[in-house]
C-alpha cells in the first residue's frame, strides 16, 4: 500500500450570484407605474381625443414610457443575466 491520500473532490462551481427580491419587488413596482402613462396614451387614441399632431406627438411619448413599463417588469422577471 501507498502512503499518498486519495485524490480531493472536484471543488463545485459557485452559484450564479441572484439578484435581491427587494430589487425584484421595486422594479416590478417602478415598471406598474410607467404602464400607467401607456394606459392614458390608449384611451386617448381610442377616445378619440387626438386631434392635432402635437397631440399625437404627446400620446406617443406616453406610449414610449408606457413600453418602458413593459420593459422593466420583463427584465425584473427574467433576472437579466448576463
Amino acid at each position: 500500500m501507498s502512503d499518498t491520500p486519495p485524490p480531493a473532490p472536484p471543488i463545485p462551481p459557485r452559484p450564479a450570484e441572484e439578484r435581491s427580491g427587494c430589487l425584484t419587488v421595486l422594479m416590478v413596482v417602478i415598471g406598474i407605474i410607467l404602464l400607467l402613462p401607456g394606459l392614458c396614451s390608449l384611451i386617448f387614441v381610442f377616445g378619440g381625443l387626438v386631434r392635432s399632431a402635437e397631440d399625437l406627438q404627446f400620446v406617443l411619448a406616453l406610449g414610449l414610457v408606457g413600453c418602458a413599463g413593459v420593459g422593466l417588469i420583463w427584465w425584473a422577471i427574467s433576472g437579466c443575466r448576463r
